[in-house]
């Protein structure tokens, strides 16, 4: 990378802090033993990657080379501190190369971020500041990001992710991976925020992209090393959720990056290696007889899926599944997926019905999905002056560019009175 033009090197150094920060990130965290350390730790290696790498080159493997430099200046600046508190450095180095090499001689999972995962998602925290945590240290999203994703103001969320901080350090909340045998109680948790993971990835809250590629890639990867690690029904049922969206990535948005909905996309593009295995642990999750709703939620994907044609899905036993989702996960959210299924199954008037009612209940009055599946309801139904008004207030909660985008779209053609096809 020597005598790289400044623009390339530029890019490159991004691409590293976008694709191994967060696992930098993770391994400081460990070491160091502080979140708040290991992230100015992590600041100190990409600024010193900045200062060394134009002259020197991009070593082989950025990932442990940043590491290594957030760990000695840490270790550097903690000792130029030592004169002012009880700080024993050569206790700290002591400590630094035992939970190395405890690491390379571990038997179980040695993995950082699963492991961070777990602290995160420690039974101690509360359960909003556990995914807010996640989000934050484990996938690198802004605290602007999260709390404008669950509609939360950001000095509320700000203070959760500090208190939660604090009683890490404060109850000395373990960096691991429970023992197998806590591992079960400790799993919801755990399988809550992975799928908020997968979900940031697989259509990003706020930006231009629809897609972080990345993090649904990496709720993927933890997601596998949940089923080995324990095989319960749900970590299958999870696995193969994330499994059968993620197979219709590449037919998701168009060369320009535009939306491309369910029944407009090309089938053949989507990925049947990921869709056949995602099919099988869906099987195998649901034939457990434990399962819960990220089993019943991969059934759904799956008929979406197996269907050829979007006039080939079996709508009757998505509603059936949907149902059975309700009994376990009565929430409005289920509600309004199940409204969309009744629609597609009985017609757009009776999905309606069920919108309609979501939204006078007041359940999902700021959830832009919500005023989105109302317009296009009403547009099906050539109520062009009710769609139009709904379209209007989903692009206003909009936040992703490719969705504002769909929605202009979508206006443009009722106001040249030629409304396009389903959505």
């Amino acid at each position: 990378m020597a005598g790289m033009p400044a623009a390339d090197f530029k890019q490159r150094l991004e691409a590293v802090y976008q694709n191994e920060s967060r696992a930098v990130l993770a391994t400081l965290i460990r070491l160091l033993g502080d979140f708040d350390r290991a992230e100015e730790a992590l600041h100190d290696a990409f600024r010193a990657a900045l200062e060394k790498w134009p002259e020197q080159g991009m070593p082989e493997n950025p990932r442990a080379w940043l590491v290594s430099a957030g760990r000695f200046r840490s270790i550097d600046q903690l000792r130029r501190q030592s004169r002012f508190d009880s700080f024993d450095p050569q206790a700290h180095d002591v400590a630094v190369e035992s939970a190395a090499a405890a690491d390379e001689d571990d038997p179980a999972i040695a993995d950082d971020r699963l492991r961070l995962i777990f602290t995160c998602c420690h039974p101690a925290i509360a359960p909003d500041a556990q995914i807010a945590l996640t989000l934050r240290e484990v996938c690198g999203l802004t605290t602007e990001q999260i709390a404008q994703a669950f509609l939360t103001p950001v000095p509320t969320l700000a203070q959760r992710i500090v208190r939660a901080k604090g009683k890490i350090r404060d109850a000395r909340i373990p960096y691991e991976v429970p023992a197998p045998g806590e591992l079960a109680a400790r799993l919801e948790p755990v399988l809550r925020v992975i799928y908020l993971v997968f979900n940031e990835g697989y259509t990003a809250s706020s930006g231009t992209e629809l897609m972080r590629l990345d993090l649904a890639s990496e709720a993927v990867r933890l997601g596998r090393l949940l089923v080995e690690m324990l095989p319960d029904a749900e970590a299958i049922g999870l696995l193969a959720l994330m499994l059968l969206h993620d197979s219709r990535r590449a037919a998701r948005a168009s060369p320009a990056g535009e939306l491309i909905v369910l029944e407009e996309q090309d089938r053949s593009l989507w990925n049947r290696a990921q869709i056949d295995e995602g099919s099988r642990l869906v099987e195998r999750a649901l034939s457990s007889r434990r399962f819960g709703p990220y089993s019943l939620q991969g059934a759904i994907a799956a008929l979406h899926c197996e269907a050829a044609r979007p006039a080939d899905t079996d709508w009757n036993e998505i509603v059936y599944l949907y149902d059975l989702l309700l009994r376990i996960e009565p929430t409005p959210i289920v509600e309004l997926n199940r409204a969309v299924a009744v629609a597609m199954r009985d017609g757009p008037e009776a999905g309606l019905a069920i919108v309609d009612d979501l939204l006078a209940r007041g359940d999902l009055a700021g959830y832009r999905l919500a005023h989105a599946a109302r317009a296009d309801l009403c547009r099906r139904l050539g109520r062009h002056g009710e769609a139009r008004e709904a379209y209007g207030r989903a692009l206003a909660l909009a936040q992703l560019e490719p969705e504002r985008q769909f929605l202009q779209r979508r206006l443009a053609e009722l106001a040249a009175d030629r409304p396009g096809g389903p959505d």
